[in-house]
């Protein structure tokens, strides 16, 4: 695994040992990013599985202005920590351990928000729906916020839902893409 493009372009990043954690391919990292927009002027991320960090420290070599990764495993958090050091701007991260569905409520309580989300769930565990719902209802979303669901081809996720506008969705392999743009509330 390496990172693609941008300010930390070509450096090295550690997959997460064991079979817990299922990397994204540097293939699928690329049309990724090629789609949502190469680079960015700003904006913070939130990655709620974050697994080795990749897909944040990609979106923070890109132009982002800041990441804050989030992963339940003792493992994930470690190599996270090791890949974000091979940036040299440690600051521009912030990394959490704990579960998704809990720490969410913690950054509503410290009234942050996001720009980019990215939702990479463990298959097994695909509640992405149900966490988008909670990300706009806890008011985490920027106004039109960007989110990037990785799925395996069982998810199904809909082109309709409530908030979101849904933008494309692209399978490259086992692995479904599908993106959406966070259109709010009217009432906020």
């Amino acid at each position: 695994m390496r990172i693609v493009a941008g300010d930390y372009g070509g450096r090295r990043l550690k997959a997460v040992p064991g079979m817990k954690t299922r990397p994204t391919t540097d293939k699928v990292k690329e049309a990724m990013f090629n789609i949502i927009g190469p680079y960015f002027d700003g904006g913070e991320v939130l990655d709620l599985f974050a697994g080795s960090g990749g897909l944040s420290i990609e979106a923070v070599s890109r132009g982002a202005k800041k990441a804050t990764l989030i992963d339940r495993q003792y493992q994930a958090i470690k190599t996270i920590k090791e890949n974000i050091a091979v940036t040299k701007e440690t600051e521009r991260f912030e990394v959490l351990k704990g579960d998704a569905n809990k720490m969410v409520l913690k950054l509503a309580k410290a009234k942050r928000s996001f720009d980019y989300i990215f939702l990479d769930p463990p298959y097994k565990e695909q509640q992405i729906i149900e966490l988008m719902q909670k990300l706009s209802d806890l008011a985490l979303l920027n106004a039109d916020a960007l989110i990037i669901c990785e799925t395996d081809q069982q998810a199904k996720l809909p082109e309709e839902l409530p908030d979101f506008t849904f933008i494309k969705q692209v399978d490259y392999g086992i692995t479904e893409l599908t993106f959406y743009r966070y259109q709010g509330r009217e009432n906020r």
